[in-house]
């Protein structure tokens, strides 16, 4: 391993072998539909209104969204009728994003869209030397001097107060936060993150954002996940999760022995 990201420990996190199928063995799993098609346009145009004060966002979201479309395999799931639905609710969606941004966080600086990150892990020994790796959605700065880490996230109504609380779900947030202030050299406690859900069949309020809180109890916890996880990669212990079969992709394919 050179590097770990969330969505690698949350592969391993569902089962060790659909970790090992997808990220060492590469095997192709799924690749995209609609739904994503749908989330990567949204998330290509809030970065472009955020970074370029792009204006014109229905139209490049129209562009986006039948680009990536244009690109998926033949057999992913196109329906005319929701790929339609879509298109309207896009625009909608994006509407609603400045006017969100600016109800929560008052007046902001945009540091960031897209920002990487690729950190040494140094919170507990690896028998190699792993970095962590993401991607950074948006990270502004607002008047009292709170750095704030935003992670867009499309859905259809919204997450209940399970999902929201979800540690599987949040820790990515916990480690965003936590190695953005590494690589910044800056106090964790100046750093809040938040989710923003961008809820294509609400009738109102499609864009609702929410902090999630990472104190140090959290934030051990999550590494203590990542070193477990790190720990069985490395040294190759890829038992299956049964509980996991009904919802893997694999299931009762060539690969699933």
């Amino acid at each position: 391993m050179a590097h770990i990201s969330f969505s690698e420990a949350k592969n391993w996190n569902f089962c060790p072998f659909y970790h090992k199928l997808m990220n060492l063995d590469k095997v192709k799993g799924f690749q995209g539909n609609a739904f994503t098609a749908f989330g990567n346009a949204i998330h290509d145009t809030c970065e472009k209104m955020m970074t370029e004060g792009l204006e014109q966002k229905g139209p490049f979201f129209q562009l986006k969204f039948k680009e990536i479309l244009e690109n998926l395999p033949e057999d992913a799931n196109k329906d005319p009728k929701l790929v339609n639905s879509m298109q309207n609710q896009g625009p909608l969606i994006l509407d609603e994003v400045l006017p969100a941004m600016e109800e929560h966080f008052g007046e902001y600086e945009v540091l960031a869209a897209e920002e990487d990150l690729m950190e040494m892990i140094e919170d507990f020994p690896c028998k190699e030397k792993n970095k962590f790796k993401g991607f950074i959605d948006l990270v502004i700065k607002t008047s009292d001097g709170k750095t704030h880490i935003i992670d867009w996230k499309t859905c259809s109504w919204g997450w209940d107060a399970r999902r929201k609380s979800d540690p599987m779900m949040t820790y990515q947030l916990t480690f965003y936060k936590h190695y953005w202030a590494k690589k910044h050299n800056v106090d964790p406690k100046t750093i809040e993150t938040h989710f923003a859900l961008l809820k294509r069949t609400a009738k109102s309020d499609r864009v609702e954002i929410f902090r999630v809180t990472s104190g140090k109890i959290k934030t051990q916890n999550a590494l203590k996940f990542l070193e477990k996880a790190i720990y069985n990669i490395e040294r190759r212990n890829f038992i299956k999760n049964r509980l996991a079969c009904r919802r893997c992709e694999f299931h009762k394919t060539e690969y699933c022995t």
